[in-house]
């Protein structure tokens, strides 16, 4: 078989050519620290690569909701404590009201009172940073509460389905009560009235006390005084629920936001091991590849010497 000149010469310049973009291919690795820079390096891993990524993604994502769910459900915590604390100073007044002798003493308990309600209508009206009614449910813009001018009654007009948020793959919560969850429910162990009913609604328990302190009383008027302590016992009772059920959920809330903390822990360790498969894909590896850094530099190194060596015998001499 014979070689022509030109053949032999092409042979070398690929050999040179091919060098050079292997060290440059090793040499780009060890620049970026990842051995896949195109899908063509390695299909499978860039595949695998692409669906840990999305995985990653996914695992942010909760983790961005899960955040916003325990800032709603914090806001809703401190909302809570304001309502225990403004419902005990109700209960003290209420018992305090019925030692009360004079009507005038009567009215000023009911000022209290009314005091109470206020200010527990406008928590139940409180907004979050953003302007939405937290005991709203989904109708967030609508004030969940309004008082009739003249009766004065209080009544619910937001949603009655509670905001969830879905804060895992698997797992979706209510990240916020609604209105009635909090200001019109009871536990299973409710007190009962006088009557043998059970009152639940904050704010109509308050308006029975508040109208029956109102009423003025004649001395000696035993009827009248016996209807006025069973308001009170009313209220008093219808208080002691609300407490029960404010109770109960704080519980939830609390027992929610501890499950956050586990899946955050979750969630973390999840984002670790996706970094630790996506590296085992795609970094570097740098002892091999430092050493075909530097057996590609010595081959190419090699091409470059038996380039200059084919250009010192008599062939190409003759051709020139």
């Amino acid at each position: 078989m014979r070689l022509s000149t030109s053949m032999i010469y092409q042979q070398n310049m690929n050999g040179i050519l091919n060098g050079q973009s292997a060290w440059q291919k090793a040499g780009e690795q060890l620049a970026s620290g990842t051995k896949v820079s195109v899908p063509s390096d390695d299909p499978i891993a860039a595949s695998q690569s692409i669906m840990i990524d999305q995985a990653q993604a996914e695992t942010s994502q909760y983790a961005l909701a899960r955040t916003f769910s325990r800032q709603n459900m914090s806001l809703e915590l401190t909302a809570l404590d304001s309502i225990v604390v403004a419902v005990t100073s109700a209960s003290t007044a209420v018992i305090s009201a019925g030692g009360v002798k004079s009507n005038d003493d009567r009215n000023t308990q009911a000022e209290v009172l009314e005091g109470i309600k206020a200010q527990l209508l406008n928590i139940a009206n409180m907004t979050d940073g953003n302007g939405n009614y937290i005991f709203a449910g989904f109708q967030t813009t609508t004030e969940p509460y309004v008082q009739d001018a003249t009766t004065k009654a209080v009544s619910y007009v937001g949603g009655h389905t509670a905001i969830s948020q879905q804060v895992d793959s698997n797992r979706s919560m209510a990240v916020s009560s609604t209105g009635p969850q909090v200001f019109d429910s009871v536990t299973g162990d409710a007190i009962k009235s006088p009557d043998g009913t059970i009152q639940k609604d904050l704010f109509e328990a308050l308006d029975i006390s508040i109208k029956a302190l109102r009423t003025p009383i004649d001395d000696g008027d035993t009827a009248a005084l016996q209807a006025l302590q069973t308001a009170l016992d009313t209220t008093n009772s219808g208080l002691r629920n609300s407490l029960n059920n404010v109770s109960s959920v704080q519980s939830m809330l609390g027992i929610q936001l501890n499950e956050l903390d586990q899946l955050d822990a979750i969630g973390a360790d999840r984002k670790l091991a996706n970094a630790q498969a996506k590296s085992a894909l795609v970094d570097t590896d740098w002892v091999p590849a430092i050493s075909t850094y530097i057996m590609q530099q010595a081959s190419l190194q090699a091409a470059y010497t038996t380039y200059q060596n084919m250009q010192g015998l008599s062939l190409f001499q003759i051709n020139k």
